[in-house]
């Protein structure tokens, strides 16, 4: 095994994590919210009064983000289709359902408050990305 030392990218990568880790800081202090993705998609299907609008705030975020990406000087490499992008998307909506959240929410805010469900959540997330990599990779 070997780095590909041209799409290394640490840094870009940490400060990606440090926006992540302070969006969610700021998100649960300032109005108590978790940032778990599905939970906040979720909320937009069964809204209630004043619910709305910070969560399509979040969510336009989340898709305006990558069209920022158009001004980096950057170009993304996806080894994929799109089939297989959708039926990724799928199998994740419904391992979130299953998991009672998603990486976000779990993975993020989760961990950071020690729950041991999330714990458990992340680690199963995390095998389960590691099993899928070496059978595509590696065995198929």
């Amino acid at each position: 095994m070997s780095i590909d030392w041209t799409h290394f990218t640490p840094w870009t990568s940490l400060a990606g994590g440090m926006l992540i880790g302070a969006a969610a800081a700021m998100l649960v202090l300032l109005s108590g919210r978790i940032a778990g993705i599905s939970g906040i998609v979720g909320g937009l299907f069964s809204p209630r009064a004043g619910d709305i609008a910070w969560r399509l705030a979040f969510v336009g975020g989340l898709l305006l983000a990558p069209a920022a990406m158009a001004f980096y000087p950057v170009n993304p490499r996806i080894d994929a289709g799109w089939g297989t992008l959708v039926l990724a998307g799928v199998l994740v909506g419904i391992g979130t359902s299953y998991g009672s959240g998603c990486t976000s929410g779990h993975g993020v805010c989760g961990i950071s408050r020690l729950s041991p469900r999330s714990l458990v959540a992340t680690g199963a997330f995390m095998l389960a990305g590691i099993v899928t990599v070496l059978v595509v990779k590696h065995l198929a």
